[in-house]
Formats: C-alpha cells, structure tokens, sequence
C-alpha cells in the first residue's frame, strides 16, 4: 500500500497541493519559535533574557501545535471526502480497510515529510527576525545570538508527522460509515464541557483585581473555550439558523436548500469562522484596552507586560494565517467538488449568474453565522475583562478590531467561494456531468 500511496502522489500532485502547504507553514511556525529554546539554552544567556524567549517558544510553540493539526485535518477530510468512489473501488478490489487507512496515512505522512524540510530555510529566517524583534524591543539582550538547532528541528519534523498521521487516520474513519452516533455524543460531550469550562473562566476574572498582572489570562482562554464550545456544535447551529433565515428568490431557496444538505460537510468551515472571529477579537481588544490603560496612568510597561503583549499579537497572527490557508483549502476542494452539481443545474435551466449567486448566499450565510457566534463568544471574554479593568461595559476599541476581523472573514470566504465557483463555471455544463452518464 505504500507504493501505491507514492504513485498516487506522482500522478495527481495537485491533489495533495492543500496538504502540502498546511504541513509546510505548519512546520515553519513550530520551528521557527521552537529555535528560541536552542537560542535561550546557550550559555552565557542571562535569565531575562532567557525566560522572555522560553517563554514565547512554550506559549505559541503549543498554539502551533494545535493549529497545524486542525489545519491538516481539516484539508485531509475534505480529500479523503472527495475519493470515496476511489476507496470503494480500492475495497472492490479486495483492499482491506487497514490497508486504505495505510494508504492515506502513508500519503500524509510523506507529503508533511516534503512539507517540513522545505520549511527549514524559511523558518531560519523567520526566527533571525523574530529574534531582532525581541532586540529591537529591548525584552531580550543585544549580546544574544540567533542559534537553530535540534529542538527546533526535532520538534518540526516529529510534530508535523505525527499531526499529519494522526490527521489522516481520523479523516479515514470519518469517511466510513459506521459509529457515527458514537462520535456525535462524543462532539456533544466535548462541545459542552468546552462552554461549561469557559463561563467558569470568563466569571472567575470578577476574583482578579484591576492591577493583577494575570488579569487577561481568564476572560482570554474563557473566550477561546466558549469557541470551541460552539465551533463544535456547529452543524447544530448552521441547522438552527437556515430554519428561521427568511431568504428569498431562486438562489437564497436554494442556498438554504444545498446549506441544510451539507451542514455536516460545511461544519469545518464554520468552526473555523467562529474560532478565529472569537480568538482575534477578544485577544486583540483585551490588548487594546490594557495598553490604553497602561498609556493613561502614565507607568512604563514591564518586560512581562511587553512580552504578554508580543505573544498575543503574535498568537493572533499565527491563527489569522492559518485559518486563512485552512478556509482557502476547504472552500476550494468543497466549491471545485461541486462541478457536476453546477453543471446540472444549468442544464436544468439555471444560469452562470444564478448558480454565482447561490454561491455567494451560501458563503454569506456562513460568514455571517461564524462572525455572530464569534463574537458572542468573545464578548463575553471582553465584558467582564473591561468591567474590572475600564470600569466600563464595551470598550470604544473593539468596533475597529471587529470591523477589521469582519473584513478579513467575509473577503476570504466569499472571495475563494467565488473565484472557485467561477473556474468551475467555464467548464461546459454537458462535460460537467459527464461522469454521471
């Protein structure tokens, strides 16, 4: 199974294209912070200086970890969604299903392989520059030097494979039939004990005073919990608002019609709509709210304070990336799927300009649930945070910051559902549905 997994590389490349950069920025993060542990081990490195960049390589080192296997499985259930007909030919064939699940988790791997050592020289580079900014700011010594050394190969490698194995295992299970109710009372359950983690979370910053130097800590992980609280039930909540969504005219009926079909399909695309609307705007208007502050009682930020900062900047950064990439994955392989579904539908009398406009209701139906979920899930992280810290409900600072993570949201949905949607257009209706006759 093995070399069957190579030759179905070499002949549809393409195909593992997705995989191949999720694996690639995946494993470039890991390094690239993972090298400041070999940069903080050398000797002659005061502590400050030490902890500071210990201290970035753990927070966001842990962060990319799970990023890089949401990532890459969220690609690789879209793809192994897609091959269902090859596998059972494959079964038909006298395949075992063990031997399937090599096949895919053989493929995986070695495309996340291909992935992480082209990702070597990048992530050099990318930890000389973040090294420079740690200078620059002053939270680490100008007398340290930039290493990169076998923490941070080892952990790219060894993190990335195991994402990718790990991925690729699930997706195959996913994609057979059975023990479906299992895995949805196991969603539920995790779904749950998500939100129930993160009320307790958000409500245990009442216990912090204004001064604490953990007061962000709580309302910012409650924020991330109660994401992925709703992210998880988010077929659930795609089904509770088509049933009250008063769209009208052919393509709204049928945006409704093929969003109900395919709730469970779209589910990785809301979660990561909710998830990065949550994250980014209650992490960046926390952050926004306490440096005002900081700025108005007229005290100079800490080495903490500055590092607390950089982390959640960057943090914020490193999931803007990715769900950008796992967004542009998905939507792609899902829209690029639906060739002969488009292509009946215009031999059914529908047009090129009717088929883009269920296209785009269906993509602003998404964006708008994954923002509205969101932002539920970070105000109730942001409330509480500024009622102790401002003395005030809803701080003037997040309009911008939400305004910002809106665009960024509803650009990447609806632009790559349409440019998708649009390739696939140019085939010839008759050609499209070929395959079926």
């Amino acid at each position: 199974m093995f070399i069957l997994a190579m030759r179905s590389i070499r002949q549809r490349p393409g195909r593992f294209l997705a995989t191949l950069l999720s694996a690639f920025l995946g494993a470039g993060i890991i390094m690239t912070f993972n090298s400041l542990h070999d940069t903080a081990g050398q000797p002659g490195v005061d502590p400050v200086s030490s902890e500071t960049l210990s201290t970035a390589a753990g927070v966001v080192g842990g962060y990319g970890t799970l990023l890089v296997f949401f990532a890459i499985a969220s690609t690789l259930t879209v793809n192994v969604r897609q091959r269902a007909a090859e596998m059972e030919l494959l079964r038909c064939s006298g395949a075992t299903p063990a031997q399937i699940k090599r096949m895919v988790v053989g493929e995986a791997v070695a495309v996340a392989l291909v992935g992480a050592a082209l990702a070597v020289g990048p992530a050099m580079l990318g930890g000389r520059a973040l090294l420079a900014m740690f200078h620059d700011s002053g939270q680490v010594a100008r007398s340290v030097e930039y290493s990169f050394g076998t923490v941070a190969c080892l952990t790219g490698f060894d993190i990335t494979l195991l994402a990718a194995a790990g991925a690729a295992f699930l997706a195959v299970r996913r994609a057979t039939a059975g023990g479906r109710r299992r895995r949805g009372r196991a969603r539920t359950v995790w779904a749950y004990t998500a939100l129930v983690a993160g009320a307790v979370a958000v409500s245990s910053t009442f216990a912090f005073s204004a001064t604490d130097a953990a007061l962000m800590a709580p309302p910012a992980q409650g924020a991330i919990l109660l994401s992925v609280g709703c992210a998880l039930r988010a077929p659930r909540l795609l089904s509770a608002v088509l049933d009250r969504l008063p769209l009208g005219g052919a393509s709204g009926w049928l945006a409704v019609r093929n969003l109900r079909e395919r709730a469970g399909q779209l589910a990785g695309i809301l979660m990561s709509l909710i998830m990065f609307t949550a994250v980014a705007t209650a992490t960046l208007t926390m952050q926004a709210v306490e440096s005002d502050a900081v700025a108005a009682s007229g005290a100079v930020k800490s080495v903490d304070a500055k590092n607390l900062e950089t982390l959640n900047v960057t943090v914020v950064g490193i999931i803007v990336v990715f769900v950008c990439v796992t967004l542009v994955n998905s939507l792609y392989a899902a829209t690029s799927y639906r060739e002969r579904e488009f292509g009946q539908q215009r031999l059914a009398g529908a047009t090129p300009g009717q088929v883009l406009g269920t296209v785009w209701a269906e993509g602003l139906v998404l964006t708008v649930t994954g923002v509205c979920f969101g932002t539920l899930a970070a105000l109730a992280g942001i409330v509480p945070f500024t009622l102790v810290r401002a003395d005030r409900v809803l701080p003037g600072q997040m309009l911008p910051v939400w305004l910002a993570v809106v665009a960024v949201a509803a650009a990447v949905t609806l632009g790559t559902a349409l440019a998708t949607a649009r390739r696939v257009l140019r085939t010839p209706a008759v050609r499209a549905v070929a395959p079926a006759a």
